[in-house]
């Protein structure tokens, strides 16, 4: 017994210790972006890695700040989240709910789903899609073809159906029609399910960039996370944000505002996690397994 009780206090110790060193791993990269965007020019000349800056300065963020297109691009990417995940949210649920009841056409339905869920059409094919429906050079492009995610329809599903019938039947004595027995029933049970895929949602969309430069011609249309590719990957930081004047006596280090633009583009969605944290875990696990 006793051998059996220090065995798993050294396997959990070791647990902790592999844990916390993974951790640091991941947390110094982070503290270095940040370090890195509230550094002076000269500190970060004389230092290649930092951590902690030796003057703390917002000169890199008061550039960007300064700059209408970067500014602009964050109200639009905000503007995409909260339109696109509410879109993505209705049309998984309702269409999942559909999906559960015993309606003709189910399995042809559902057979069409798990299709677009093995096979893609591709990048022309959706390309044309989206030039011939006049959605080219419009955000409704980067909300309408991904309103529905194959994988988050059919785990609502199985949720739907792992919710006891009684409660439908019970709806149906009391007069409730389909559509009251959704609004006042499923999605109240539903919370958790329905916060775990908005996370995912407005994640997916607040980092998506690839559509963007697919499909918007115009600039000022941009989410954030094109600016942030022009800034970081090609290099472009003045071509990109654009300031109409200069704010500063010289213009900041293109290395820390490439780090304050990323800050700036990754803080936002980091402080919705923690209000979707208690539904998190619980909502990705229903409709996993059915019972």
């Amino acid at each position: 017994m006793k051998e059996n009780t220090w065995s798993s206090r050294l396997f959990d110790g070791v647990n902790i210790v592999l844990l916390a060193l993974i951790s640091l791993v991941m947390l110094i990269p982070f503290l270095y972006v940040v370090a890195v965007s509230f550094s002076s020019y000269k500190d970060f000349l004389e230092s290649s890695f930092v951590l902690i800056p030796k003057e703390w300065v917002i000169d890199s963020y008061q550039y960007i700040f300064g700059s209408s297109s970067f500014v602009r691009s964050i109200f639009v990417t905000v503007y995409i989240t909260i339109l696109g995940t509410f879109i993505n949210l209705f049309f998984t649920a309702t269409l999942a709910y559909v999906l559960s009841r015993p309606v003709i056409g189910q399995k042809v339905v559902l057979f069409a789903v798990l299709f677009t869920l093995l096979f893609s059409a591709g990048m022309i094919p959706t390309y044309l899609v989206v030039k011939e429906t006049g959605l080219l050079n419009s955000i409704w492009a980067l909300i309408l073809p991904a309103a529905i995610s194959p994988f988050n329809l059919i785990v609502m599903r199985q949720f739907f159906m792992s919710i006891p019938p009684e409660l439908n039947e019970a709806a149906v004595i009391d007069g409730a029609n389909d559509l009251h027995t959704f609004i006042k029933i499923i999605l109240p049970l539903s919370k958790p399910s329905m916060a775990a895929f908005g996370l995912f949602y407005a994640v997916a969309h607040w980092n998506n960039y690839f559509t963007g430069i697919l499909y918007l011609n115009d600039p000022a249309k941009w989410p954030i996370q094109v600016i942030l590719r022009q800034i970081v990957v090609v290099n472009e930081a003045q071509n990109s944000l654009g300031n109409p004047q200069v704010l500063l006596e010289h213009s900041p280090p293109a290395e820390t505002i490439q780090m304050a633009a990323i800050i700036v583009a990754t803080l936002p969605i980091l402080l919705v996690y923690p209000f979707l944290q208690k539904h998190f875990a619980k909502g990705v696990m229903l409709g996993s397994v059915k019972g």
